[in-house]
């Protein structure tokens, strides 16, 4: 047998895995594996009108998403291709979806994790001028923390410096990627999220005011460097249910979409790897 038919057969074994779990959830289903770089809005785009022409037609979109994360502008662009094509949007987190990802699911009517899960703080990547793509909230924690020994007069000859050539309009993109990262996840929770959240546990009916306040402290505190130390710093199910106040559905309640999940996620991850993609999209009309 050779790696070409191996090959075939790692795909088949996917998109039929992809397709038992696609049946049994009624809906579209779409995969996406891979950092959210510039880019990345096209070919969703591309993905989700070629999947809208298939003869089967389903309202409800559920993303199985892994990711480290990456830039706000696509993630933008992806929800606008989801909320333009289905009523109703829900995010599969196997493994991981961090920073941007986490933001992404923050879109989605509800977010299905188990025990195994993570998602992570909202601390979005930004381009530098080289190309490279950094943590926002790192550079301004690191400027704050210069700035704030400048006041006690600790600063060193070496931070002097790179505070003083640091370039202020830079500071000011990092500020307000921030900024933007909060005001998106402000807005989904509140819109898609908190939609069907009309009463408190003691009958009392929830305010659109009240909702609002509740995704601000969920952003807060997502985006609150100094609580969570790291970029990539993973946030289980029970941290976002116990800690922020986020429901988040346990797919490992449902023994059966639980094993189709595992059974899909674990052939994914070994056909990833045997093909060295950086970064891997399907439906069922594409793989």
């Amino acid at each position: 047998m050779n790696n070409k038919t191996i090959d075939s057969k790692g795909r088949e074994m996917v998109q039929k895995a992809f397709l038992s779990l696609e049946k049994y959830l009624d809906c579209d289903l779409l995969t996406i594996w891979g950092d959210l770089i510039e880019g990345t809005e096209n070919h969703i785009k591309d993905i989700v009108e070629n999947l809208k022409k298939d003869k089967i037609k389903h309202d409800k979109l559920f993303v199985i998403l892994t990711t480290t994360g990456g830039s706000l502008t696509p993630v933008q662009k992806i929800v606008q291709v989801f909320r333009h094509f289905y009523k109703e949007v829900n995010f599969i987190v196997p493994d991981y979806a961090y920073s941007a990802g986490t933001i992404l699911c923050m879109s989605g009517d509800e977010i299905y994790m188990n025990y195994f899960s993570n998602l992570g703080p909202i601390d979005p990547q930004v381009s530098t001028k080289d190309g490279k793509y950094v943590s926002a909230l790192g550079y301004l924690d690191k400027i704050s923390e210069m700035l704030e020994k400048a006041k006690k007069k600790t600063l060193t000859e070496a931070e002097f410096l790179i505070l003083k050539d640091f370039d202020l309009a830079e500071l000011r993109f990092y500020e307000t990627a921030k900024e933007l990262a909060v005001d998106l996840l402000t807005n989904w929770l509140t819109h898609y999220k908190f939609k069907n959240w009309n009463k408190h546990s003691n009958g009392t009916p929830v305010t659109n005011e009240e909702k609002v306040i509740r995704a601000k402290e969920i952003a807060k505190t997502l985006g609150d460097n100094s609580r969570w130390k790291s970029h990539g710093r993973p946030i289980p199910k029970d941290v976002l249910e116990n800690e922020l106040n986020l429901k988040v559905c346990d797919f490992d309640e449902d023994k059966k979409l639980s094993k189709l999940i595992d059974e899909y996620n674990r052939l994914l991850k070994e056909y990833i790897s045997k093909n060295k993609y950086g970064r891997f999209y399907q439906t069922r009309r594409f793989i």
